[in-house]
């Protein structure tokens, strides 16, 4: 079992799914007003570089509930690459604490920090990847009906959540299918993990530069911003390029039955609208939820193996 938690295409299917299943538990337990105390005494890093709401509530609050306690680390206050090395950092926070978690820009950064740490480094956003979203994504999913028999459909920016859903896509056998422009796919290199994991799992993974094509009688249709946290410099020549791939009541009608996902945050009247985001068959907030629920699942299953 890996040390860490950086990419969905490190783990079984059989791993990835018992932690859903784990935070499918904590959820009903929650809502019962059950918190176990599994995490007691446990202290976690909270390392942030970029800018969040539900990433850092939901690992706060999270570690909370568990029992354990969080510590918010400021990036002017570690001083990484100035201050200390990466390394260095890591070496140090192995001897005090029992896990990080950080959110980066550059996932090799996130890499430095795992190579040299003793204790689990979670990620909770890079760059490259964002696999803790996908797990409440696909929590999400598996609340209305089993995951195998579902059709995802993503349209947009072949970002870090186009990467993640791939690449668990294709660990845990899905049918995904993604809508973007040719010059804005999925890195090669992930393409091609995904193919390998999709051999093994039986996943079924295409790409269209069509929307309509992608979304059509899919169960389930994503989307996310088209010029993430790092772009804000490229988000008008983005808005023209990805202005087809908006994912309104038109497109929508291609999916007559498909439920509405986004991870958050909404730039409304861009990638997604009002009428789209705010409509019955909108589950936005049930992912936002659902962060929660996963992270938890996520953490016990890092920090409690060699209990």
């Amino acid at each position: 079992m890996p040390k860490d938690f950086l990419s969905l295409a490190d783990w079984s299917p059989q791993e990835l799914r018992g932690m859903l299943a784990r935070a499918r538990e904590l959820k009903n337990l929650l809502r019962e007003g059950q918190r176990p105390q599994t995490l007691e005494a446990r202290c976690i890093a909270l390392f942030f570089e970029k800018p969040s709401l539900r990433t850092h509530v939901t690992f706060e609050a999270g570690v909370t509930q568990l029992g354990g306690h969080a510590i918010w680390l400021r990036p002017d206050q570690v001083g990484v690459g100035t201050r200390e090395t990466p390394a260095d950092v890591a070496a140090n926070l192995s001897r005090w604490l029992d896990g990080i978690v950080a959110r980066t820009y550059r996932h090799a950064l996130l890499e430095e920090f795992a190579e040299a740490a003793e204790i689990p480094v979670i990620n909770a956003l890079t760059d490259l990847l964002h696999p803790c979203q996908v797990m409440a994504d696909f929590q999400t999913v598996a609340e209305y009906g089993p995951l195998e028999s579902a059709t995802l459909a993503y349209v947009g920016d072949g970002n870090n959540m186009a990467n993640s859903l791939m690449l668990g896509a294709a660990v845990l056998g899905l049918t995904l299918r993604l809508g973007t422009p040719e010059s804005h796919r999925p890195p090669a290199s992930l393409r091609e993990r995904a193919r390998l994991l999709s051999e093994q799992s039986g996943a079924r993974i295409s790409w269209s530069e069509d929307p309509s094509e992608a979304v059509r009688a899919a169960d389930f249709v994503y989307t996310d911003v088209w010029a993430s946290m790092g772009q804000e410099g490229e988000r008008e020549s983005r808005r023209a390029i990805f202005q087809p791939y908006q994912l309104n009541a038109d497109l929508m009608r291609g999916a007559p039955d498909a439920r509405v996902m986004h991870c958050l945050p909404a730039h409304r009247g861009e990638e997604i609208t009002d009428e789209v985001l705010d409509g019955s068959r909108s589950i936005v907030f049930e992912q936002a939820e659902n962060r929660l629920h996963a992270q938890k699942a996520i953490l016990e299953h890092l920090l409690l193996r060699k209990a």
